[in-house]
């Protein structure tokens, strides 16, 4: 059985796909990107989730529930997960600044430390390379890396309404 072009947008659109250097650089970086969380969380010892909770919670507190609606998981799963980081020492619980019902959790300067210490280097070297172009190249640089986040989100965070591949 052939299948036309017309039956088939998708393959006939991978057909026509030209890789560019850029289009290949931006692969190799998500795949980069992909494996540090993996990476970091093995070296401090925490699951994936356990990190990804520490990233949200050293930009900001959060109560349990908004903790669990971030991560993608049940309160149940949450409250694991805030459970075993409170062992390591990585966060607290404390009543909510403004609600006192409410709980929050905050992430200690050792959990702080934990995030910020084993990303330090590729922080740094990302700080050399962003110094490195001029104004009117970052803005290109950011443009494309934009875009780029605009393209995986079709994906990751399709407009409601539209039909998944």
């Amino acid at each position: 059985m052939h299948t036309s072009a017309d039956d088939a947008p998708a393959t006939a659109f991978a057909a026509s796909w030209r890789q560019t250097g850029s289009l290949d650089a931006l692969r190799e970086c998500t795949e980069a990107g992909a494996r540090v969380r993996g990476v970091v969380a093995r070296q401090a010892g925490l699951s994936e989730s356990e990190l990804v909770a520490l990233e949200h919670l050293v930009r900001e507190p959060l109560g349990p529930a908004e903790l669990s609606r971030r991560l993608e998981v049940s309160t149940a799963a949450a409250t694991g997960i805030v459970d075993r980081l409170t062992s390591h020492g990585h966060v607290t619980r404390a009543p909510h600044a403004e609600d006192r019902r409410r709980t929050q959790v905050l992430v200690t300067a050792s959990g702080r430390e934990e995030v910020l210490r084993r990303l330090l280097p590729m922080f740094r070297a990302l700080r050399e390379l962003d110094e490195s172009f001029d104004p009117a190249e970052r803005a290109v640089v950011e443009r494309y890396l934009r875009g780029a986040t605009e393209a995986f989100r079709q994906i990751t965070e399709p407009t409601p309404g539209e039909n998944s591949p």
